[in-house]
């Protein structure tokens, strides 16, 4: 912001001290100008409004800049005192398309809404806005206080109706040029784009040639580099995995700056996270040339910061993409696969999501069969379990929880089915894994080699530019010698890391190692349990093979169903025992009950009856393979039946008035066994136990006992301190009991 710093002799475009206003006299020819500019605006300040529209005119077009600064003294000739005149020029360099960045815009708002304001100048009403917003708010302030517009064209009051009118058009045609600009600007790029021919930047990998057309590196190391980023995506499958590869071999990726001291010119730089996903997203690298891919989303705009908005727009969304428009790295085939792999990368519920830490096979692969969600997997520490469950529908919208399953058994059918289907492939498996043994090392061979040759150029660089010196000029010489000898170090530091690289993993596989690998392979079943396999080697082979799982469970049921998709269309079918908590889950669980009932109506053992189950098949809940004596009783007691006695026939030998076998009596509490036990063991009931190495043990409790049971059995646990809660855990005295 600046102001008219001196009044000119004679005003130019002035005739005889008149003030002449767009080629003609502010008197005589514009009758109205003395009758709008009262005593009342000349108290008040009159504004120069300065701007241009970018840098490059601001620099280049010297003569509209002077054209408008030359406006304060348009000002003075007006009546204006110098030094009431205010020149505003803090919007040099901006566009008149939004208010939201000019500063000098909107000083001048506040100065006219203070009412400090009498005239406002300017070359055209285009300069003061583009936007219809903006001019119809500053007409507004500027008839509110009385504020008068001054340009080429004339002298204007916002309060008289034909000046209005007048002032209005022109800020119609201000926006509506604005438009048209842009609009064939952006018609010009476009049919630019169209051909293939608007390019910014070469991506790594690609220079820049005449003829707006790129081309591969001429670097052979910066062409493997890429070429080796591509495959090992391939066989890896995630990003994470791939920097980690990279980062363990030390391959660094060649980047060529596009400002700076080193423009141009090749820098080695290690690899970062972000450039892999740009690299793996750009559809250029498969031959493919794209505009378009970051278009503005007005909603995600930030005012006052013009870069703001950009959101990377997939290849389907691209404006333009033209096909086989460049050399390529890779196959129009396998970017589209590179991109499928990406998105069931990602996070996301309708996405598989990259392999997780953990032993789960199937994370991402288990679909549920009842409502069609992915599963998630959960873990527990003490004891290790891996369970899947389907809760989205719960979590999401508040339903029942829809179903679970323990996951090592469903874990186990899917090796075993994986297993037999590698089972043919084996001899073919073997020769393939020798064979890409040995292109990996080869590929890792043969970049260290590249590196080295490198190193070699540039010491023998080095050197030459040190013999080129003359010996007098000992400043520079001195400086040459210095980097030549730096030069000689890192290439003797590179000579001995590839050294050591070659006696880790020799150029060539012997015949001991390429026999393992055969054996192994061969050997599938022991190479998938081998300790050296770790759960990332068998996720991410399960995931070459297997599309999804879907498991649906038989109702509460331990029976559960699985379809297997395989990759290439097949499915298979299948079905499982799960384990579960309750016997009441099991799907013959009356059967089960009943032939138990009839065994120990004909008098048998509960020993002897586990033994029957087992020998005809049945098999309990959770994890337990077989049933044994107790597990009989906790079944008999589920319905409060008495169990059969292991020493006598006759209960009325063993049991004493109000006395009960510990399974009859935990049935009529409906209460754990384990529960139970433990009161036993705190001495909360009277109980004896019988004679013998496994003696059962017979409780006591009358009406009133059992009532002081039932009311402990219901006490929060949060009473214990409480001394109700100790009442209740102190049982009647023997004397009582008696």
């Amino acid at each position: 912001m600046s102001s008219a710093s001196e009044t000119p002799a004679k005003v130019p475009g002035s005739v005889s001290g008149k003030v002449v206003l767009g080629g003609r006299s502010s008197r005589g020819d514009w009758p109205f100008a003395t009758t709008k500019i009262q005593p009342g605006h000349q108290e008040r300040l009159a504004i120069v409004y300065v701007r241009q529209s970018s840098p490059q005119q601001v620099l280049e077009h010297r003569e509209s800049a002077e054209l408008q600064y030359d406006l304060a003294r348009q000002a003075v000739a007006l009546g204006w005192p110098q030094e009431r005149v205010l020149v505003i020029d803090e919007d040099q360099g901006q566009s008149a398309g939004s208010a939201e960045a000019r500063q000098g815009f909107q000083q001048l708002l506040a100065e006219v809404s203070l009412d400090h304001v009498g005239l406002v100048l300017g070359i055209e009403m285009s300069r003061l806005a583009r936007s219809c917003k903006d001019w119809y708010q500053l007409l507004e302030v500027c008839a509110l206080f009385r504020t008068l517009l001054f340009d080429q064209d004339g002298l204007y009051d916002p309060t008289n109706y034909n000046d209005r009118l007048l002032l209005g058009l022109k800020g119609t045609m201000s926006e509506a040029e604005l438009h048209i600009l842009q609009g064939r600007l952006n018609q010009g790029r476009l049919n630019k784009a169209r051909r293939g021919a608007l390019l910014n930047h070469p991506v790594t990998g690609y220079i820049r040639v005449p003829g707006d057309r790129l081309a591969l590196d001429p670097d052979e190391q910066v062409q493997a580099v890429v070429r080796l980023l591509f495959e090992k995506f391939a066989e890896l499958g995630t990003v994470n995995r791939l920097l980690q590869y990279m980062v363990r071999q030390g391959i660094r990726l060649g980047i060529r700056p596009h400002y700076g001291p080193n423009r141009g010119n090749v820098e080695w730089r290690r690899p970062w996270r972000e450039t892999l996903l740009n690299i793996l997203h750009l559809p250029c690298y498969a031959g493919a040339y794209s505009h378009g891919r970051r278009p503005v989303d007005p909603r995600r705009k930030i005012p006052g910061r013009p870069g703001t908005g950009r959101r990377v727009a997939s290849w389907e969304e691209c404006e333009v993409l033209i096909r086989d428009h460049y050399p390529a790295y890779i196959t129009w085939e396998q970017f589209l696969a590179n991109q499928q792999q990406l998105a069931e990368n990602r996070a996301r519920a309708e996405s598989r999501g990259a392999p997780r830490e953990g032993p789960a096979l199937l994370g991402g692969l288990l679909v549920c069969g009842r409502c069609d969600h992915r599963m998630a997997v959960q873990y527990t520490d003490s004891p290790p379990r891996i369970s899947y469950a389907c809760n989205r529908l719960q979590a999401d919208y508040g339903e029942p929880f829809c179903q679970s399953l323990a996951g090592k058994v469903l874990d186990e059918l899917i090796a075993q089915q994986l297993l037999r289907v590698l089972e043919p492939a084996a001899l073919e498996l073997s020769l393939r894994a020798a064979e890409d043994s040995q292109q990996e090392r080869d590929r890792l061979h043969q970049h260290w080699r590249q590196r080295l040759e490198r190193a070699g150029y540039e010491t023998d660089r080095a050197a030459r530019q040190y013999h080129a010196v003359e010996p007098e000029n000992r400043l520079v010489a001195r400086q040459l010698e210095r980097r030549w000898e730096e030069s000689l170090r890192e290439q003797r530091e590179l000579q001995e890391a590839y050294d050591r690289f070659v006696r880790e993993q020799p150029t060539e596989l012997t015949a001991a190692e390429q026999e393992a690998i055969r054996a192994l392979a061969r050997d599938i079943p022991a190479l998938w349990k081998a300790t050296s396999t770790t759960a990332a080697d068998r996720k991410a082979l399960v995931r070459h093979l297997v599309e999804r799982v879907v498991v649906t469970v038989q109702g509460e049921s331990e029976l559960v169903d699985v379809s297997v998709e395989w990759v290439g269309g097949y499915a298979s079918q299948h079905q499982l025992i799960r384990p579960v908590a309750r016997y009441e889950q099991l799907h013959h669980y009356h059967e089960l009950l009943a032939l138990a009932v009839k065994l120990r109506d004909e008098g048998r053992t509960t020993a002897e009856i586990a033994v029957q189950l087992n020998s005809e098949g049945w098999r309990p809940p959770k994890r337990r393979a077989t049933f044994n004596g107790p597990m009989v009783r906790a079944l008999l007691s589920r319905r409060a039946l008495p169990s059969p006695r292991p020493h006598a026939k006759d209960a009325a030998d063993l049991l004493g008035p109000h006395e009960w076998w510990f399974p009859d009596l935990a049935g009529r509490l409906d209460m754990p066994h384990p529960t139970l036990y433990s009161w036993l063991r705190r001495g909360w009931v009277h109980a004896r136990q019988l004679p013998g190495a496994q003696g059962r043990w017979i409780l006591w409790a009358d009406e009133e006992e059992l009532d002081r049971l039932k009311r402990l059995r219901t006490c929060p646990h949060t009473w214990c301190e409480q001394p109700l809660f100790h009442q209740l855990t102190t049982p009647k005295p023997q004397a009582e009991k008696k």
